[in-house]
């Protein structure tokens, strides 16, 4: 065999080692890759960055579901401009998920945004809490949680981005912060991504969920969402509600709550405005029974509501007084309705929110 025939065997050799150590080290670096999870990190981040039409704000998910092995999917958009759902892929109590919707205020709602509208009247669970830092939002509890934002198009006249974030695990004050932001940011993204121009708040640092009645305080010592019906407080201690159940004032939030309550810290009557998104949406909620004079119940009539002009948009302002049914005890109360102090209450409370935000021709509703 010639030295040329020789060398170009042993080329032949060694490009053969080298192929086959090559496949070597791809099958090594492929075991390692699944060992140490780094491939489903790789996966599940792909996942996270497609979400929500690449929308998905990232920054708050970690805190929200208490993990970073996070996987995103797609759940049913039917009515929204997006929506996706992201899961804690750790198994038992440190498992969880929590899901983001968006739409136009100008589409109808899904049924299943107007659930929170239809317990007004229900006692106290279904509360919320401005979201605060400048963002037009609320945070929504009864037996899960939800954050609510609004951002209105700013070049787009009287229309809006509405985002939700439903959490279903821990809703810990660190996992309510995380889902603020992710649903805030999330929003913002979107509102960009679809040429809406808006005034967004600064970064969640805190996200506090609602406080029950252990925080009620009485109403002439009330610096929030009820100070307005300071002035009252003689005339709510003689209908029953001497103390009030409140939030902080916001002018951005497009949801206000106060509640007034018993001296056994029992529901009474609850206030409501909204306004903007909220507000029609709330009126969706609501069909025809409020212009018929029907309660949320479809019952005898237990409510008061009125209207303003605000300068956020074409949609008028609502605010209303229920006379509030506790659920665990299937009572009333505060006892019988007073119409006279239902109409005192709910146009000192409409007079506070109008002033704050610069609304104008509040009047009381009639029905038909």
């Amino acid at each position: 065999m010639s030295t040329m025939q020789i060398n170009s065997r042993l080329r032949r050799i060694r490009a053969g080692w080298y192929a086959g150590a090559f496949v070597l080290v791809l099958g090594i670096a492929a075991q390692v890759l699944y060992s140490t999870g780094a491939y489903d990190s790789w996966r599940n981040g792909r996942t996270l960055d497609r979400a929500c039409d690449g929308t998905l704000a990232r920054g708050g998910l970690r805190a929200a579901l208490h993990s970073s092995r996070l996987r995103a999917g797609q759940v049913d958009a039917s009515g929204y401009v997006t929506a996706c759902r992201v899961e804690n892929q750790e198994s038992g109590a440190r498992g969880g998920s929590l899901e983001v919707k968006v739409r136009w205020s100008t589409v109808a709602p899904p049924s299943d945004t107007l659930v929170w509208y239809s317990e007004d009247s229900t006692g106290i669970r279904d509360r919320t809490t401005p979201l605060g830092n400048g963002w037009p939002g609320v945070v929504r509890h009864d037996e899960t949680s939800q954050v609510m934002v609004t951002l209105d198009c700013e070049n787009q006249k009287s229309k809006a981005l509405v985002a939700y974030g439903d959490l279903y695990g821990s809703d810990s004050g660190s996992a309510l912060t995380g889902l603020g932001r992710v649903t805030t940011e999330t929003a913002q993204k979107a509102a960009a991504a679809h040429g809406c121009e808006v005034k967004a708040g600064k970064q969640l640092t805190r996200v506090s969920a609602p406080g029950g009645t252990d925080t009620a305080v009485p109403l002439k010592q009330a610096q929030g969402s009820c100070s307005a019906l300071r002035d009252l407080a003689a005339t709510a201690t003689d209908s029953g509600t001497p103390s009030a159940l409140e939030t902080p004032s916001d002018a951005r939030a497009p949801q206000v709550n106060c509640y007034l309550v018993t001296r056994a810290k029992k529901p009474g009557y609850g206030l409501y405005a909204y306004y903007g998104a909220a507000a029609k949406d709330f009126l969706t909620s609501q069909g025809s029974s409020l212009k018929e004079g029907y309660g949320a119940a479809h019952e005898d009539k237990n409510y008061a509501w009125a209207t303003a002009t605000c300068p956020q948009s074409t949609q008028p302002a609502v605010f209303v007084l229920y006379l509030l049914h506790d659920r665990d005890t299937d009572t009333y109360p505060a006892g019988h309705y007073s119409a006279s102090f239902a109409a005192s209450a709910l146009k000192a409370f409409a007079a506070g929110e109008t002033k704050q935000r610069g609304c104008a021709d509040a009047r009381m509703a009639t029905s038909s």
